[in-house]
């Protein structure tokens, strides 16, 4: 059956690739907006060294599904992607708090 629908947990570990084809990292959690139902952002986690990570929030509708590659592609590089806003392994972060304030205008938008 070929249809349009995913369940999350098959949409979280899925790859993420950039403009210019190089693998940024994978979809690590889908935030969704309790009163709309509907997905706000994905957090996308990059590798880093020593095994730590960055978690960048990006707008759901900035990924765009690859069949051919069964992975998402956004319109961004990873050096980008990295001169964005992103939280650390570690940080204590809470993803649904919008009412903080970042430096980066487009913190929730990106």
């Amino acid at each position: 059956m070929n249809h349009t629908m995913v369940p999350s947990d098959r949409v979280e570990r899925v790859a993420v690739y950039g403009r210019d084809g190089t693998k940024l990292g994978t979809i690590e959690r889908l935030m969704l907006d309790k009163m709309s139902g509907m997905v706000a952002y994905a957090v996308i986690k990059t590798g880093g060294l020593l095994d730590t990570h960055h978690h960048y929030p990006l707008q759901w509708s900035a990924l765009k599904y690859d069949p051919r590659r069964e992975a998402f592609q956004i319109e961004l590089t990873l050096d980008e992607l990295s001169s964005g806003p992103c939280e650390f392994d570690g940080d204590a972060f809470d993803w649904g708090d919008r009412s903080r304030s970042y430096p980066h205008p487009h913190y929730w938008s990106v």
